[in-house]
């Protein structure tokens, strides 16, 4: 008996540590922290804007843009009307280090739609990332979808470029978002929060699911104590993940 009380004492007092290690934020605090900072995945090229395709072998390709081929959601094949010779050209996506994009007109109207009809976009997304004309930008890479296939080359979306010199994140074309409600079609009220992303820290890229973001903390973040000291595992969530990222970034170059 004496065992078992000195047991219980032993998870009482651990569980008290933990809670007590439990940052709690404020509301400013929360909802800087929700505020999402990737830019928004674009599948769907602009045939009217010069795009730029930058070869393994060094060489740069400009031309609009007409059509991406995709299979389950990846690159597999680039189409270009060369700027110079206007003669079509066609590259396969193994071939292509880097690419610039522009997102077209109309999947822009698409991801406004969306934005508008969710009710939490408007406090924790920027309306000018579903409008952007900034070019998009596409980098191959090794990987392996959803960590279960064999790995093979990409051309993955970047979507932190502004912060990504620490951690990558790209564009999961498959992600879901978590669900909301809404009442006889008005805007929806919470949800839509993307689910997974494909992230690369280091020589790993994996694909990082809301789930397995816990499991994946000290990976990430780890290696950063006053960041750890401030952010700790158990009073983030996945709905900060932008924000986490960009603040690690800025302390870890700090």
């Amino acid at each position: 008996m004496k065992l078992k009380a000195l047991l219980l004492v032993f998870c009482f007092t651990g569980a008290l540590s933990f809670a007590q290690d439990k940052v709690k934020y404020s509301k400013e605090d929360i909802k800087k922290m929700e505020t999402y900072l990737f830019n928004e995945g674009f599948t769907t090229p602009s045939p009217k804007k010069t795009s730029t395709i930058i070869l393994k072998d060094g060489s740069t390709h400009k031309g609009f843009c007409n059509d991406i081929d995709t299979k389950k959601g990846q690159i597999y094949a680039i189409s270009i009307k060369d700027s110079i010779t206007k003669k079509p050209v066609t590259f396969n996506a193994d071939e292509v280090s880097e690419m610039y994009v522009f997102p077209s007109n109309v999947e822009k109207i698409a991801k406004v739609a969306k934005y508008m009809g969710n009710i939490r976009n408007f406090g924790t997304k920027k309306l000018t990332k579903n409008t952007t004309n900034d070019r998009i930008h596409f980098i191959n890479q090794t990987v392996s979808l959803k960590n279960k296939k064999e790995d093979k080359e990409f051309l993955m979306q970047l979507i932190n470029p502004e912060f990504s010199d620490v951690i990558s994140v790209y564009y999961d074309p498959f992600a879901k978002e978590t669900g909301g409600f809404s009442v006889m079609g008005s805007p929806q009220l919470g949800g839509g929060v993307i689910k997974s992303y494909y992230v690369k820290k280091g020589d790993k890229i994996m694909w990082l699911h809301k789930d397995d973001f816990e499991d994946n903390y000290d990976f990430l973040f780890g290696d950063n104590a006053e960041f750890v000291k401030k952010y700790p595992k158990n009073s983030v969530k996945w709905d900060y993940f932008s924000f986490l990222v960009s603040e690690y970034t800025e302390m870890s170059n700090g």
